[in-house]
């Protein structure tokens, strides 16, 4: 493997790892109303999932048909990856809704507003998972191109500062002393993972239609719930700016 596809995506893991790791300094974005910054990341965000990932995944389902036994009851289905998405989408919203009941019964025991120690690791050990997915394709960006892996770099970027604050918000003291270094880590071992072992061709369809669907509820769970503290106008104007730039930059280039 060239060096670049395995240096470059290091930095880039290293990049994203940061801004669990330095966490702590960005509570300046936290606070009622909602920070501007984080409507505008979450916005761009989402402008990447729909114009770059779902696209990408589209394609993709040809190369899962190709790997399903064609006397399976799968074989049935012809949108394979979407249902992955949307199964993500109920997996993280499910969690969300858990974790937010568990605050609210450590509330009511007169204990502090954060969610217990059992929901707290399942919460940490299920978004440590999506961070190694994300680790994992950067290199399969990179092999695509530099201006790919950049754009899923930023898209990444910025989604880590959306969630990293909704996880603080959640757990407190706990992600800021266990969660972060998780999440950071699991960043890197999914780079290690892509780096040392050599996958069928459709395992990144499949971990991208899942990370999908995990961005987009995780995104808009921050957005939706809080509207009158959030701003509508900076989540639209991030995420058409970025939509143009992602146009302007694939116009007549597709893929």
């Amino acid at each position: 493997m060239d060096e670049n596809n395995v240096g470059i995506p290091l930095a880039a893991g290293a990049g994203l790892a940061a801004v669990h790791i330095f966490s702590n300094y960005l509570r300046v974005l936290d606070g009622v109303p909602r920070n501007r910054f984080l409507s505008v990341a979450g916005g761009m965000s989402v402008a990447f999932v729909v114009l770059r990932l779902l696209p990408g995944i589209s394609k993709g389902q040809e190369k899962v048909l190709k790997n399903i036994n064609k006397d399976s009851l799968l074989s049935a289905l012809d949108q394979h990856v979407y249902i992955l998405v949307l199964l993500s989408m109920f997996i993280f919203y499910g969690l969300e809704h858990w974790a937010r009941a568990s605050v609210e019964r450590q509330r009511q025991k007169q204990r502090k507003g954060v969610t217990s120690a059992r929901v707290f690791w399942i919460h940490m050990m299920t978004f440590a998972f999506m961070n190694a997915l994300i680790g994992y394709l950067l290199v399969h960006r990179m092999n695509e191109g530099l201006l790919p892996l950049l754009l899923f770099f930023v898209a990444m970027f910025l989604k880590f500062i959306v969630n990293d604050n909704g996880l603080h918000n959640l757990h407190k003291q706990g992600y800021d002393q266990k969660g972060r270094w998780l999440l950071a880590a699991a960043v890197l071992l999914g780079w290690g993972i892509s780096v040392l072992t050599v996958l069928p061709e459709v395992v990144p369809v499949l971990l991208q239609a899942f990370l999908a669907g995990g961005v987009l509820l995780n995104v808009l769970k921050e957005e939706l719930p809080s509207a009158g503290k959030s701003s509508y106008w900076a989540f639209a104007i991030g995420g058409l700016s970025y939509a143009a730039l992602l146009l302007f930059l694939y116009y007549q280039r597709p893929g």
